[in-house]
């Protein structure tokens, strides 16, 4: 019987060896929190890093034996504290299991442990000319914390987001039993699909020891067009022609005029466009067009650019320079680390349906003036998936902003998160929104894979934590699994 830290720390050498725990004054700083720009870092009672699922399996059997808390960490590079420890729990960090498992060029699928990076994995499939064509944005993310939140990023409008590949996975339950799901198939219709019910699921159902991928091959060619508009409602609108004239973007991401400045400036970007043009710019589309053949490409490129300069009204169209494309494209994925050097005080990555987003983004524009915020977006305008910086140092006005913008987004027919996730930092916000009886459902498959609640406390279903790492034990959305 585990009675106090110490113990627990112990317990925790014996199965993956005493230099992988960190326990105490020993947890490293980076551990203590995630890129969320909310919530203060928490220090957990340790730091464990298994290498095997033998060894993940014993760590959860200790773990729910004793009745001690634990959250799953990747890379750390999530935004709404859904790494964030709780102090008197156990981190399990997947840095040591980032091994490339197979390769399997004649199905398409690569098998990876949840540690593998988005970088480490694209080195691998480059040579054998295939691609894991998700692309969140942060090359340093793992695919383990890409499978907890469900990551989409900016090819999404083409090839979908994680659920769309995640073809199997090994999974450890709560208690510490072992069991796969899925496989090198792409379709079944045997039983309930436990593969799609992990994906998304934030850690808290299971935690992830292995992930079988869909690979997709790479195209050799692609060309990336600029259109600046007079009116960011004249950028969404131009997104159905594009997809109806018969070309298939890579990536089709709107920046207001002021994100698109602070990325270029960040950057040190020279794009050629006049200054006569920027003066009158509200927002930007940016269109990139891949293919296997040159010319194809050229034919795409000139397709898309007529339509953008001719009926959808856009000031100018610019095809740019294949290094410039690519310092673009690149800017646009910092585009959150420069938010933050300017003092952006949150994110919102919520998603409607792209028809919506002109009606939402002019509501998004009202509710800022209303509460004295500056809120400057960017997104993924082919899925709906819009991203707004909010700027409002004081917190109750920006906590009943940030409430208005997810209403706003639900009322318009979406969702609070489109790929960031719900976190600790928008528990409150979804629970408030979400259906009832949906939320009643989500807490009964809790409890029955993780009855006594270890699993990813205080986020999503979870009794909220504290500031200072103790879990509520009485809450307004508390339920089955509530520690």
């Amino acid at each position: 019987m585990i009675v106090n830290e110490s113990e627990l720390a112990g317990a925790l050498r014996a199965i993956v060896g005493p230099e992988h725990v960190d326990a105490g004054p020993k947890v490293h700083e980076e551990d203590t929190h995630d890129e969320a720009l909310t919530g203060e870092p928490v220090t957990p009672a340790a730091v464990v890093r298994p290498s095997t699922t033998d060894e993940v399996r014993a760590i959860l059997a200790v773990a729910d034996s004793a009745g001690v808390p634990v959250v799953a960490r990747g890379s750390g590079t999530g935004l709404c504290g859904g790494a964030r420890p709780v102090a008197d729990g156990i981190v399990v960090c997947f840095d040591r299991m980032n091994r490339i498992l197979e390769v399997d060029e004649e199905n398409h699928v690569a098998v990876v442990q949840p540690g593998v990076t988005l970088r480490e994995l694209d080195d691998a499939l480059r040579p054998v000319g295939l691609v894991y064509p998700v692309y969140p944005g942060e090359m340093s993310a793992s695919l383990g914390g890409n499978v907890a939140t469900n990551a989409g990023g900016m090819r999404a409008v083409r090839y979908g987001v994680t659920r769309h590949h995640v073809l199997g996975l090994e999974l450890v339950l709560a208690g510490g039993e072992v069991l796969r799901t899925g496989g090198k198939f792409v379709k079944s219709s045997s039983g309930y699909d436990l593969t799609q019910l992990m994906v998304g699921s934030e850690g808290t159902l299971a935690l992830v020891t292995e992930v079988t991928v869909k690979l997709a091959p790479r195209l050799a060619h692609n060309a990336t067009l600029l259109a600046p508009f007079a009116a960011l409602d004249l950028v969404a609108a131009a997104v159905s022609p594009i997809l109806r004239c018969g070309v298939t973007p890579l990536i089709l991401e709107y920046l207001d005029a002021l994100a698109m400045d602070g990325i270029v400036r960040a950057a040190g970007l020279e794009l050629g466009v006049p200054d006569d043009v920027r003066d009158a710019a509200a927002a930007y589309l940016i269109v990139v067009l891949e293919s296997s053949h040159a010319d194809r490409l050229e034919q795409d490129a000139e397709t898309v650019a007529e339509l953008l300069g001719g009926r959808l009204g856009a000031l100018d169209v610019y095809v740019l320079p294949p290094t410039a494309g690519a310092e673009l494209i690149a800017a646009r994925e910092r585009a959150f680390f420069v938010g933050k050097t300017l003092g952006v005080n949150d994110v919102v990555d919520t998603v409607v349906p792209r028809a919506e987003i002109p009606a939402f983004l002019a509501e998004a524009a009202e509710l800022a003036a209303e509460h004295q915020a500056v809120v400057s977006g960017c997104g993924h305008v082919g899925d709906g998936n819009v991203h707004l910086s909010v700027i409002q140092p004081d917190p109750d006005r920006r906590h009943d902003l940030l409430d208005a913008l997810y209403r706003a987004a639900r009322d318009h027919g979406g969702a609070v998160s489109g790929e960031h996730g719900i976190g600790t930092e928008k528990q409150s916000y979804w629970l408030e929104l979400e259906d009832p009886a949906k939320v009643a459902l989500m807490r009964r498959i809790k409890a029955a894979f993780d009855p006594n609640g270890i699993l990813g406390p205080g986020r999503l279903l979870d009794a909220p934590v504290h500031a200072a790492g103790a879990t509520s034990t009485a809450s307004s959305h508390g339920g089955e699994g509530a520690r």
